[in-house]
């Protein structure tokens, strides 16, 4: 639960309605795509994981098996991507709680669920835990209402019509109406929208049985991701024309409300507002269990690798969260209706990095290790060698395309820095200090 909530977020109730507008009935082939990407990464963390159950795994494990200086960036990278993030997802649940209460400004209710994410954050893990699972719940419950409601307007047994075949599927221009290449262009959206289940990995070390739980929870995972993406999205471009999706709102919402079902809009506005809330929740969880791998391998302040008495890395949250609201306070001097876009693009950037090093990570892991040590290991990726290259080529390619589409090309921009500027500055300092974490 705690992966889906990291992964079902506004950016995919909102996002799905620009990679629909780009790539058209097409885009169930990129979230297929995604999804066999999301099953190569989660396999290879999942051997890692369970070979070496550490909390903010996948740093440790691009330390020890790239190198420090590349795990450093990948690291940085990866905090600050989702410090700016989260922010922006408290900010959406603001401006959907502004709509059903107008009087109530978007930003005081945006400040109230930052709030409430920084109390969780800082408690007993066991609530985190018991947060999301109820969070995700609700989303995956709205996705299941989604998809019988889709059916039975396929059928015409709502909505007034009759049975649909293909008359939407293929009436505007076919299944492809952009053409395939359309489906590689939108790949950095649909990695954002899949992104999160990587903190998985990230709660091994906090998880009491890892070698019993971890390879059972990913073989799950994996078979949920692709469930509650592929089968939605199939019935969203069977029921709904591609031409009329955009970001302005959840398709989904927009889906339904085009067959009288305007209630569902409502339903669908609270249902993003909770994924925003669940998002934030998640990635505030993962992006401080990076900096606390940071702290542990020598790549950031000390201080920010000690732990409570509740076994949460207290300091790295507390740092986080600042950040965070100091984003917050930035959004309130501009709302700029492009940042969102930005940083859906720069998360997307930035998450493929470090799920390519999470691929190369178990490549390089499992080629230290002879015949014996190979047959010994409690959970083994499949089809290894071939899902592991998988994993990494496709990522690269999908962050080749990004080149092609004009709007998402500033997460070059940004990104790229973002990744190379820790690497230069932890050579510069010549830290060279070896991981506290216990083997």
């Amino acid at each position: 639960m705690i992966a889906l909530g990291g992964i079902i977020g506004s950016g995919y109730f909102l996002g799905s309605g620009y990679v629909v507008g780009k790539a058209g009935p097409a885009s169930v082939l990129a979230y297929l795509l995604g999804g066999l990407i999301v099953y190569a990464v989660m396999v290879c963390l999942g051997e890692l994981a369970v070979a070496r159950p550490i909390a903010g795994s996948f740093i440790s494990y691009t330390r020890d098996y790239i190198s420090p200086a590349w795990a450093c960036g990948v690291g940085w990278c990866y905090w600050l991507t989702w410090v700016t993030y989260v922010p922006s997802e408290m900010i959406a649940a603001g401006i959907i709680m502004n709509d059903f209460f107008p009087q109530v400004s978007a930003m005081w209710w945006a400040v109230l669920f930052g709030l409430a994410i920084t109390v969780i954050n800082l408690s007993r893990v066991h609530l985190f835990g018991e947060m999301e699972f109820w969070l995700a719940l609700f989303k995956i419950s709205a996705l299941i209402m989604f998809c019988a409601l889709a059916i039975m307007i396929f059928f015409g047994a709502i909505g007034g019509g009759e049975v649909l075949g293909t008359s939407v599927l293929l009436s505007r221009g076919g299944f492809a109406p952009e053409g395939y290449w359309s489906v590689l262009l939108t790949m950095v959206i649909i990695l954002v929208n899949f992104q999160g289940s990587e903190i998985i990995g990230l709660a091994a070390g906090e998880s009491k049985e890892p070698a019993k739980t971890i390879p059972a929870t990913i073989r799950q995972i994996t078979i949920r991701i692709i469930a509650l993406y592929i089968i939605p999205m199939l019935l969203l471009v069977t029921i709904f024309p591609w031409d009329k999706a955009s970001l302005a709102s959840s398709v989904f919402a927009a889906a339904l409300s085009a067959y009288g079902l305007e209630w569902a809009g409502a339903i669908f506005s609270f249902v993003v507002l909770t994924a925003a809330i669940s998002c934030s929740n998640s990635g505030l969880y993962g992006c401080t269990r990076a900096l606390y791998a940071l702290a542990q391998e020598g790549m950031a302040p000390s201080w920010l690798g000690r732990l409570n008495s509740h076994g949460v890395p207290h300091n790295a949250t507390t740092g986080s969260i600042v950040v965070c609201w100091l984003v917050v306070v930035l959004y309130t001097l501009d709302q700029d209706k492009n940042i969102y876009t930005y940083l859906l693009a720069l998360s997307g950037f930035a998450g493929a990095i470090a799920w390519i090093s999470i691929c190369w990570s178990q490549l390089n892991f499992r080629r230290q290790l002879s015949p014996k040590e190979v047959s010994e290991l409690k959970y083994k990726a499949p089809l290894f060698p071939y899902i592991t290259y998988f994993g990494i080529w496709v990522q690269v390619a999908c962050l080749f395309m990004v080149a092609f589409t004009e709007e998402l090309r500033i997460s070059f921009y940004i990104g790229v820095p973002l990744l190379v500027m820790p690497i230069i500055i932890y050579r510069w300092l010549g830290m060279r200090k070896q991981p506290a974490i216990e083997q």
